[in-house]
């Protein structure tokens, strides 16, 4: 049974009834200021002091957690719970202060896959928008266990998860896109694409796509090992996202080759390209008013990738298509579609419900 939440309505009648705005303050009694403190202290949660619990058990060895009947269930609602808690950026980076961090990478190794997994995801909201913490973990050679998940981890899961970790780390962050790159990344990324997991074909694209902006020099890498040919194939498929991802890819590596005189392009490839257009431009034809709209995105990327590559606008001008009445003729923004809305922002727009998660026990030994 949930025990009963604080005596909210009282507390609102005592303010009232003790702060009309007119009189001057009034000494509590001990009672009143006992019953007030205890109120609100009902309702505060000791974050840092949390952390340091959760730290402790993360640094304790797994054997010794298997004697005190810790299971790995338990570790993986402490890892959630302290996701909650990194979400801000202040507790993202104490974590490294009060000695959590490396055993939170610890974690990346764990013999269970959810574990993994979750660690991956308390990784990434960490480094999210946060250079201090993205340093931290370079430091602590955190981008070492990712990629090896990411690479080659037997779970799609965890290999989905370390790759939005990866994601999250390299964001602006200099250091770690050499080191991604030096690491063989991109083949990784190939890797992925070619799986028929939509959610890591999804990552891996939004990845590239943001690698592809931050560097044009990457496109002659990509196109090396053979990125257009699979950017091709997903840009046919059923998943609107997965087709407008891949559909930016092919936008970047067209500008790309633009640049360089269509170098490593080949006549077979530009048809194969066409093709796809103007399969993409009859299916746009066939969409109901509603679905046209929900695809502006990808009208105006199938538009833009017909202009760049054969040097005239698409048919879909003509038919009335590119832009539909009450819309604004805006070039395709591809790179903020290709990352999810950050973590923190979230929670900054929803910070009053924090309280309202759950409030587990804390796991201590």
């Amino acid at each position: 049974m949930a025990k009963p939440g604080p005596d909210w309505d009282g507390l609102l009648k005592w303010s009232l009834a003790h702060s009309d705005g007119t009189g001057s303050n009034r000494s509590l009694s001990e009672e009143d200021r006992r019953w007030f403190t205890e109120a609100m202290q009902s309702q505060t949660v000791d974050v840092v002091k949390r952390m340091k619990e959760i730290t402790l058990v993360m640094q304790t060895p797994p054997e010794v957690l298997d004697a005190h009947g810790v299971t790995p269930a338990e570790i993986e609602d402490m890892l959630e719970e302290l996701q909650d808690h990194v979400e801000s950026i202040d507790m993202a980076n104490d974590l490294y202060s009060i000695g959590g961090l490396v055993p939170l990478l610890g974690y990346l190794k764990n013999t269970h896959a959810n574990i993994r997994a979750k660690a991956a995801e308390v990784v990434s909201t960490i480094a999210q928008n946060n250079p201090k913490s993205q340093q931290l973990i370079m430091e602590a050679n955190g981008l070492e266990p990712l990629l090896s998940n990411f690479a080659s981890d037997p779970d799609v899961t965890v290999r989905t998860k370390a790759l939005g970790a990866i994601s999250s780390l390299v964001r602006n962050n200099k250091p770690a896109i050499t080191a991604f790159r030096l690491a063989n990344g991109f083949a990784g990324l190939r890797d992925a694409l070619n799986s028929d997991n939509v959610r890591f074909q999804r990552k891996a694209l939004n990845l590239i796509n943001y690698l592809l902006k931050e560097n044009t020099a990457d496109c002659t890498t990509v196109n090396e090992l053979g990125f257009q040919r699979i950017l091709l194939h997903l840009a046919s498929s059923e998943h609107g996202d997965i087709r407008e991802a891949a559909l930016g890819g092919l936008l970047e590596l067209a500008k790309h080759d633009v640049d360089v005189e269509k170098v490593g392009r080949s006549a077979e490839e530009d048809e194969k390209l066409k093709a796809l257009l103007e399969e993409l431009i009859k299916g746009i034809s066939l969409m109901s008013p509603e679905d046209l709209g929900a695809a502006k995105e990808e009208r105006q990327l199938v538009d833009t990738l017909w202009e760049t590559y054969f040097n005239e606008p698409s048919s879909l001008r003509e038919k009335g298509l590119l832009v539909l009445p009450g819309e604004d003729a805006q070039p395709p923004d591809v790179a903020s579609k290709q990352f999810e809305p950050p973590l923190r922002a979230w929670a900054a727009a929803n910070k009053d419900t924090a309280a309202e998660k759950k409030q587990n026990p804390p796991l201590l030994l």
